[in-house]
């Protein structure tokens, strides 16, 4: 299996200084993040960001390849994760993981698309490696 590969660099003190961010693709290609973009409203991208739209990502293919496999057909999985970042001890933490997901899927009822809608939460590699981070799922089966 491939290794995945994300860089940074940050230039300054934490206040005023600035960086980029990259992955291994070049689909991020040095994108700018600060402290503005990250703790306030800022222009620019933060690793809470880049995180909820990994996290989604995996969650949103999980669901899929879980519900495709048990033979049910997957038109679409659109999820969204908000990733909560607050002060904590004079730093920051990750305080929470909210996930909303939407699936269009035949051969399946309301019961047994949350089943697996909460099964992939623990089981896509992402959610895994935020484990110990608190995660709240919602979801909603579309016709």
């Amino acid at each position: 299996m491939p290794v995945r590969s994300g860089s940074a660099e940050w230039n300054g003190d934490l206040k005023s200084g600035k960086g980029v961010v990259s992955t291994q693709t070049g689909v991020i290609k040095n994108v700018a993040y600060n402290f503005s973009s990250r703790f306030e409203e800022g222009k620019g991208t933060n690793p809470e960001e880049l995180i909820a739209a990994a996290h989604a990502a995996c969650y949103s293919m999980a669901l899929s390849a879980g519900l495709s496999g048990a033979g049910h057909t997957v038109s679409s999985v659109r999820t969204e994760a908000r990733v909560h970042v607050v002060p904590d001890s004079g730093g920051f933490k990750i305080s929470q993981i909210e996930l909303h997901t939407e699936a269009k899927v035949s051969g399946i009822d309301e019961k047994g698309f949350l089943k697996f809608a909460e099964d992939t939460k623990t089981g896509c590699p992402v959610s895994g490696a935020l484990k110990s981070v608190p995660m709240t799922l919602t979801a909603k089966l579309i016709s």
